[in-house]
């Protein structure tokens, strides 16, 4: 849930002109879509057309084609001497980057921005290519850089009248600062932030950093002032009707309040939260309040009620999901058989004019119909760019859709709209961990933060493909993967083992690589076998997750493992103990789980005899 509410309050306040995180939700299709239209048949490069290719590449909400109109405005805005354009271009070049989760890429087209920026002595600009390269850090997890980078850009744009931007910075920076659990910092730059939209009578920025202060205050234990802050918010926001964001700042509160193990008031956010969802059938927010109800009353020990909280939650997040997966095909079916009209009547338009100019005058019907054969033939060139593009879009998105689903969810989705959620009686779980991974990060660049990730996730990938297991996802350095969801083999934890131990094996191979020293670390393993539920979730994203607690119990087993070690739990080694040699740990007290047995794993056991 990082930053949701401050890409939501900049969006509502300042719409893309905003070149922070804004810059990437402020897009409007159609208005993409319209200018496009007017592109195809512009004759020559001018400064109308650059202003519609500008307005193209900000609107695009397609990172692939956003991308592509960014650079053909980089390269038409060089030819044309227009620096200020230029800037433009690095910086949706950047964006589109960044909606891909390219953030290296995306970091060297605002660099590229921001020498521009400095060179027509642009302060605001400047400022604002700050904020953006900030907000990178930030959401590679480099608190570090991202408060050097915000604190360029609040240097730079106090030099400005751009009060809106400054305090979108201010807000964000204390976003960031939050999140690393600085909270004597996130509060003064919440309060600086507050002060600047009270000066500019922005209510729902005053709301917000209201609401941002709460949390603050409820990370510290100072309740009364959390509450007042969080209420004061949602007075603000409940005048302005502004719902959604009620809904997300009583969670985000009830998480808080888990933290400290104060049970009972999460449980009054969360109910709130649900109530107010509810009544403006905010669906996603009533699903993920089902889902935090669930955790609560498994918690509390009732395991009636988390099981009917989390039958709710699957049903208004398939419900989500199949709203949103049919509107999609239902536009997509429409854009098409719309683009297919407006050819027909352009043929039947340019075949009226063709008649009524051979009609005039035979000299200049000659003279006509040339121009008339190179408008034609532009526009059947035109016509077959859509048609490819289309086609090329359909590859893409099934191609895509099996990168984040497994091939039967996905076959399923592209046929009903919508995945059906599934019970698997008994699956393996794994979860790795990177000891002193997160101090290790900060001391890296992007590039590198990247670099290192990729190397090692792509082996645990091509590990995991090996032994027929199903990556689910990866969490910053801890990565997650499960089998037995997609086969009718019985042999999964004895699969899950193999893989564990050859993950182990390849990160000690690299800790004594000298040429990869610089990527050293020690891996934490754990795993757990039991029944899940598997389905898609996501409101814009579809994603592939699985829940119940056999996860949380693998999540256990890689908190209480060692560096280099495999930690089973009781479950995994009945299944597992006449392939693999295991040392008992004993049975060890786990949070909110009493004591569980633990084991560790040797190796095989035909290794132990040969």
């Amino acid at each position: 849930m990082r930053g949701n509410l401050s890409y939501y309050l900049a969006y509502i306040l300042i719409g893309f002109f905003f070149i922070g995180p804004v810059s990437i939700f402020g897009q409007d299709q159609q208005v993409a879509d319209s200018i496009k239209q007017l592109l195809s048949f512009e004759g020559s490069v001018d400064s109308l057309y650059l202003h519609r290719l500008k307005i193209v590449a900000e609107e695009e909400t397609d990172p692939i084609l956003k991308k592509s109109f960014a650079e053909e405005l980089i390269l038409l805005a060089r030819e044309n001497s227009s620096p200020s354009l230029t800037i433009d271009g690095y910086l949706q070049r950047g964006n589109a980057e960044r909606l891909q989760g390219n953030y290296t890429a995306a970091l060297q087209s605002y660099f590229e921005s921001l020498g521009s920026a400095k060179n027509l002595n642009d302060l605001s600009a400047e400022g604002k290519l700050y904020t953006s390269i900030a907000d990178v850090y930030s959401e590679t997890g480099n608190t570090k850089n991202a408060m050097a980078y915000y604190n360029k850009a609040i240097q730079t744009l106090r030099q400005t009248t751009d009060t809106i931007s400054l305090a979108g910075t201010l807000l964000n920076a204390g976003d960031t600062y939050f999140y690393s659990e600085k909270y004597d910092s996130a509060l003064i730059y919440n309060q600086e932030a507050g002060q600047l939209y009270r000066k500019l009578r922005f209510a729902i920025g005053s709301a917000y950093t209201l609401g941002n202060t709460g949390m603050v205050y409820a990370a510290l234990g100072n309740n009364t002032e959390a509450e007042a802050a969080i209420n004061e918010a949602v007075e603000i926001l409940m005048e302005m009707e502004d719902y959604y964001p009620i809904t997300v700042y009583l969670i985000y509160t009830a998480d808080i309040y888990l933290e400290r193990n104060d049970v009972k008031s999460a449980k009054d956010y969360v109910e709130r939260s649900l109530e107010l969802a509810k009544k403006h059938g905010l669906k996603d927010q009533i699903s993920l309040a089902h889902l935090k109800l669930s955790e609560i009353f498994d918690l509390l020990g009732d395991t009636a009620s988390a099981y009917s909280h989390f039958k709710e939650h699957i049903v208004y997040k398939d419900s989500v999901n199949n709203i949103a997966a049919v509107q999609e095909m239902a536009d997509m079916r429409t854009d098409y058989e719309v683009s297919q009209k407006q050819i027909e009547l352009d043929l039947t338009e340019q075949r009226r004019i063709n008649q009524r100019n051979i009609s005039i005058a035979t000299g200049g019907a000659l003279l006509l119909i040339g121009f008339l054969a190179f408008g034609l033939f532009r526009r059947n060139q035109f016509i077959r760019k859509t048609k490819k593009i289309i086609e090329d879009e359909k590859e893409r998105s099934d191609q895509l859709l099996l990168n984040i689903l497994p091939e039967e969810t996905a076959q399923e989705l592209k046929e009903h709209g919508k995945v059906q959620a599934r019970k698997y009686d008994s699956v393996t779980v794994l979860f790795t961990d990177f000891k002193g991974f997160t101090s290790y990060s900060e001391k890296l660049s992007p590039e590198e933060l990247v670099k290192t990730v990729d190397f090692y996730f792509s082996k645990f990938d091509a590990i995991s493909e090996k032994y027929e297991l199903e990556k689910i996802k990866t969490i910053g350095d801890s990565y997650m993967c499960v089998g037995g969801l997609h086969d009718r083999d019985s042999d999964h934890a004895v699969r899950m083992i193999s893989a564990a131990l050859e993950i182990v094996s390849f990160v000690e191979e690299t800790k004594n690589d000298m040429t990869a020293s610089e990527l050293s670390f020690d891996i934490r393993i754990g795993i757990n076998s039991g029944p899940v539920v598997a389905g898609v979730v996501g409101t814009h994203k579809f994603a592939y997750d699985i829940w119940g607690d056999a996860v949380n119990v693998a999540a256990r087993m890689e908190n209480m493992s060692e560096p280099g070690r495999i930690n089973i739990s009781e479950n995994t080694y009945e299944l597992v103990k006449e392939e693999f040699r295991c040392t008992s740990r004993g049975e060890i007290e786990v949070k909110n789980k009493g004591k569980l047995a633990m084991y560790f794993v040797e190796g095989r056991k035909e290794a132990v005899r040969t």
